[in-house]
């Protein structure tokens, strides 16, 4: 045992250890609460846009989503953990902070190198399903959602549609007008006409940059939550060392 004195000196350390420990947890705990919303907001909103680079739905929101309720779970287990002063639970809870750490981390390297070429095969993809269009499967489903949700219409400019097979037999999809009252079918099939009713702007432009401001910002967001997980991993370790080496014993 260590001496009196040299206990009286490592209490308060120890205090001061397990409040900031405490007080990060709940940060952390928090920070998954925003992953959660954000990967159920993603799930709701954003994934009409990957889905297009992809024959299948994205996982991307579901990954979001485990890692968000993963990180709650943690961080309740990280403020137990810190009130009961166990040496091994602080130990796995580093462990769990630097795996986070580490995941992050490859996240936000891999979204910023990347983030040009899936731009780039973002813009492909939407390419391919305003040409290929049918108002019926899915791509058609988002090129639609796209169009509504950006206020514009086909690649470079609404006329564009006039070179798709589905302009010959039902003119410009209805997605692309302003208000749908004023677009009747003849409408829709004169470009002439059309001008009027319809978004004339095209869609290229608008997604590729939505798509990259989303992966910076992404990118951005990985980076600082990584770097946030070593204050953790700090802490934890210093309060299981000093619990170790002075045999604090828990009241």
């Amino acid at each position: 045992m260590s001496p009196p004195s040299r206990r009286l000196q490592t209490k308060p350390v120890i205090t001061c250890l397990k409040t900031f420990l405490i007080s990060y947890s709940l940060i952390f705990w928090f920070t998954g609460v925003i992953l959660l919303a954000v990967g159920v907001w993603g799930k709701v909103s954003l994934e009409t846009f990957i889905s297009l680079a992809s024959e299948e739905s994205t996982n991307a929101p579901y990954v979001l989503i485990g890692t968000g309720a993963t990180i709650i779970i943690f961080g309740l287990f990280g403020c137990f953990a810190t009130c009961r002063g166990s040496t091994w639970m602080l130990k796995l809870y580093a462990m769990f902070l630097t795996l986070v750490f580490l995941a992050e981390l490859v996240a936000g390297v891999s979204g910023f190198i990347f983030r040009h070429e899936i731009k780039a095969k973002l813009g492909t993809a939407y390419k391919n399903a305003v040409k290929s269009y049918n108002g019926t499967d899915t791509s058609s489903s988002a090129v639609d959602a796209i169009q509504r949700t950006l206020q514009c219409c086909g690649v470079k400019s609404y006329s564009d549609w006039n070179e798709t097979a589905y302009f010959k037999d039902n003119g410009i999809p209805a997605s692309c007008c302003k208000t749908s009252a004023n677009c009747s079918p003849e409408t829709l099939k004169d470009l002439n006409k059309a001008a009027n009713e319809v978004y004339t702007r095209g869609c290229f432009t608008l997604v590729t940059s939505v798509m990259e401001g989303n992966l910076g910002i992404i990118a951005g967001i990985s980076f600082g939550i990584a770097f946030f997980q070593l204050i953790g991993i700090f802490l934890a370790c210093c309060l299981s060392r000093y619990i170790t080496n002075n045999q604090y014993e828990m009241v």
